[in-house]
């Protein structure tokens, strides 16, 4: 357990769920304050449930949360959600539709000594102090959650909670409000967890993500580790884009695929011989034009500033490669490619065995050094 200095959210081996059916088993995050953090993960992971225990929503069978050093719930004790100090921000965004801006943003803080001094302030930092009489129903979508997140900060929570707060949104505004809010909160150090199903969210908002599946946190780390270092199969294969395909174990930090040797810049605890998958991302193939190893075009998508190919290998292994836009290459072409890809990522191998990939461990072993990528 790390030091408890600085750590405002607790997750020790929460459980949560109903009757006989659980939804969250063994879930444990530290969150320190002023970090944002968020779940992430597909559709009935537990992200939601999990949210809505911290909120004091949802009762708890295993486990304890606790706040600021505070215990909030335990499954045989649990502190109102009203008394918790915790903000939350809805994905309806929950406003009163009878009340301007203004008095939304001032409905949680009637006792506040300087009441409408702060509501200014809030409006001035989420850019509505010109709308500030303006009811939701003359807002868009974007200016209602401004009001939300002000309507939630009011009253100085110890933490803030968002639920799918970005997902009934168009993506450029989806991107651009989801910067601005991360703005917000680090101007005020707030600390906060966020859910969502949208990994580019949950990357250009929070310091740490944590990626559940079936109730069971997976990784709990920085969106930079989450896509170089993943922890386990699932995460490696839910977070960004990337094809596995199957090599042997020649040393603790080499490889043999149907592409080559590969080197990566880390040792695997695996005894040499054995069946791995390798996970390699669009960035890790690059255009080589004389290169012996080929791929066939089998798809492009157009992204702007670049374009993304599925390149099927002769063995018909699936690839895919981020070229320049410029480097337009037509359905169906021959490419030469080649491995760059020093940050290898390998797990023991899981299914069945590519029997492209699958070499005498003799041969393996006596594999030409000068053939080796890294």
């Amino acid at each position: 357990m790390p030091d408890s200095h600085g750590i405002v959210l607790e997750l020790n081996q929460l459980a949560c769920g109903y009757a006989d059916h659980p939804v969250v088993t063994d879930l444990n995050i530290h969150l320190r304050s002023g970090d944002i953090g968020c779940l992430l993960g597909p559709s009935g992971c537990g992200k939601t449930t999990s949210l809505r225990a911290i909120a004091g929503f949802e009762p708890i069978t295993g486990g304890e949360i606790r706040l600021d050093g505070r215990s909030l719930s335990t499954p045989t004790r649990r502190v109102s959600p009203e008394a918790r100090r915790i903000g939350m921000v809805f994905q309806d965004y929950a406003l009163f539709p009878h009340l301007t801006v203004q008095e939304n943003v001032a409905f949680g803080i009637s006792k506040h000594p300087d009441r409408k001094t702060k509501v200014a302030e809030l409006l001035e930092l989420v850019k509505l102090a010109p709308l500030s009489k303006r009811y939701p129903h003359e807002l868009s979508g974007g200016q209602q959650q401004r009001v939300a997140l002000a309507r939630a900060l009011a009253p100085d929570p110890k933490l803030l909670l968002l639920d799918e707060p970005f997902s009934n949104l168009d993506g450029e505004l989806r991107r651009r409000l989801s910067g601005e809010v991360r703005d917000i909160l680090k101007l005020r150090g707030t600390s906060a967890m966020l859910v969502t199903h949208d990994q580019n969210e949950a990357f250009a908002v929070s310091d740490h993500v944590g990626v559940l599946k079936d109730g069971h946190l997976q990784q709990w780390d920085t969106p930079y580790n989450l896509y170089h270092e993943p922890a386990t199969p699932f995460v490696a294969s839910f977070i960004g884009q990337g094809y596995f395909i199957r090599g042997q174990l020649i040393s603790p930090d080499t490889v043999q695929t149907e592409l080559g040797v590969i080197r990566g810049n880390r040792a695997y605890q695996l005894p040499a011989g054995s069946a791995v998958d390798v996970l390699l991302r669009p960035d890790d193939i690059v255009g080589e034009q004389h290169s012996s190893l080929r791929a066939t075009i089998i798809g492009k998508t157009f992204l702007g500033a670049t374009t993304l190919y599925r390149l099927q290998l002769p063995t018909g292994s699936i690839l895919e490669s981020i070229f320049p836009s410029h480097d337009d290459h037509s359905l169906g072409k021959s490419l030469g490619i080649r491995i760059a890809a020093d940050h290898l990522v390998v797990f023991a191998a899981q299914g069945s065995v590519n029997l492209h990939a699958q070499l005498p461990l003799e041969q393996v072993l006596g594999a030409d050094p000068s053939n080796v990528s890294s």
